[in-house]
């Protein structure tokens, strides 16, 4: 059923399973750390700075390649990404060494910034009525691929060896990018007709750049929803960085199959998105903003407990990606109501920030576990999500003190 602006329910799905295959590929390696880190003789949570550059690879992605989607074909776009991320796949599957595995690893998350392109492609297509549903059913897609990677990683790992799920991506990659470019509209850049795909000169590749910081010198509010992003998204990494040591270890000294299993408790959490965009989409971002900070909290406190208790760390898992999507669902939500014409710049800031967090959570988790172990890990992590909530009542009292000086303007 096709809505008023084109995008399809076939469209969406599309859209949220190639962002699912493709992110998917930054966090394969994430449940294997204790295995790949064996196999180049690595200390185990020396990797945790391995997820770190990959997501800093990521976010370096949606600085210097996402913000091109304003002004070239974002299809052509989407689709030199892709060969690139299936190269960078293959170097990773050949890797010789440690070093050609991390340089593979930061390529992968580097050319995997085509998800948010994808993204705002989506969110123009559909129509203003029903954007936060399209949005949340997308990102839906994007949670699965996170979260069903370390499902799919741990399994194949453990039958087939750590390199097998990287080949296995190559092949899964390859498929969506066919599908991709027979099923994407064309002409999609979101521009005047002066620019085109092969107008980009170093001066305007510049400009473009320098834009995103007037952007968020011109806009508060995607100011105040980046930060949200980058503190929510940091609570999640530490966790699931944490995870695979925690996991690993006494008293559960779970093997890789069983530490990617775990991941089916956080594909329950992608199941908040599409709710979250109906709940947005009724006009209630801020209230759902809070109590999804509230949320991260809530699972620190449940997660605490989880070093011994398999049925407290799977609660707080549980609590912590309902949180998390949620308020990523909000902000981008809200974000894109911001300025049409601007939709990939304005994606850039937020998730640059948003990844930017993820990789100072994948450090914190390593670090904090090595000096305190699991509660360690905790304490970083309620740290984090604390400081989200009291972004927000700090937002609200702002909010209320320019309402209540308006106020008492207009009767003078």
């Amino acid at each position: 059923m096709k809505n008023n602006s084109g995008l399809t329910r076939g469209m969406a799905a599309l859209f949220a399973i190639a962002c699912g295959v493709i992110v998917a590929n930054v966090y394969y390696a994430q449940p294997l750390l204790a295995t790949i880190a064996a196999a180049f003789g690595r200390p185990v949570a020396d990797l945790g700075y391995l997820v770190t550059l990959t997501q800093l690879g990521y976010a370096a992605g949606f600085v210097l390649i996402v913000p091109l989607g304003d002004v070239v074909d974002r299809r052509a776009l989407v689709l030199r990404l892709l060969a690139a991320n299936i190269a960078a796949l293959g170097l990773i599957v050949c890797s010789p060494n440690y070093a050609t595995f991390a340089a593979g690893c930061v390529l992968v998350g580097f050319t995997s910034c085509s998800t948010q392109i994808l993204i705002p492609m989506a969110a123009s297509l559909a129509d203003p009525a029903s954007r936060g549903r399209a949005v949340g059913v997308v990102m839906s897609g994007l949670l699965l691929g996170v979260l069903l990677a370390r499902i799919v990683a741990g399994y194949v790992a453990y039958w087939a060896g750590w390199r097998a799920i990287f080949a296995i991506s190559v092949a899964a990659s390859i498929a969506i990018a066919v599908v991709l470019a027979i099923m994407l509209p064309r002409n999609t850049q979101a521009v005047t007709s002066a620019t085109s795909a092969t107008s980009i000169t170093p001066v305007r590749y510049a400009r473009l750049l320098a834009s995103l910081a007037h952007l968020m010198r011109r806009e508060p509010l995607l100011v105040l929803r980046s930060i949200y992003g980058a503190l929510a998204f940091a609570c999640f990494s530490v966790v699931w960085t944490g995870l695979t040591f925690v996991l690993s270890h006494a008293p559960y000294g779970y093997d890789d199959a069983q530490i990617g299993l775990f991941g089916i408790v956080g594909v329950i959490g992608a199941l908040a998105a599409h709710p979250a965009g109906r709940l947005i989409d009724l006009g209630h971002e801020n209230k759902a903003t809070g109590a999804f900070a509230a949320t991260l909290l809530i699972s620190f406190a449940l997660l605490a407990g989880g070093g011994a208790s398999l049925p407290l760390l799977i609660a707080g898992t549980l609590l912590l990606d309902v949180g998390v999507q949620g308020l990523h669902i909000a902000n981008q939500s809200v974000i894109f109501e911001i300025d049409a014409d601007a939709r990939s710049r304005i994606m850039t800031a937020y998730l640059a920030s948003y990844f930017l967090g993820g990789a100072v959570g994948s450090s914190a988790a390593g670090a904090a576990y090595a000096a305190e172990g699991w509660l360690g890990v905790c304490a970083a992590g309620g740290a984090l999500a604390g400081t989200a909530l009291l972004v927000w009542i700090g937002a609200q009292s702002a909010g209320k003190s320019r309402l209540a000086g308006q106020s008492t303007a207009s009767r003078e």
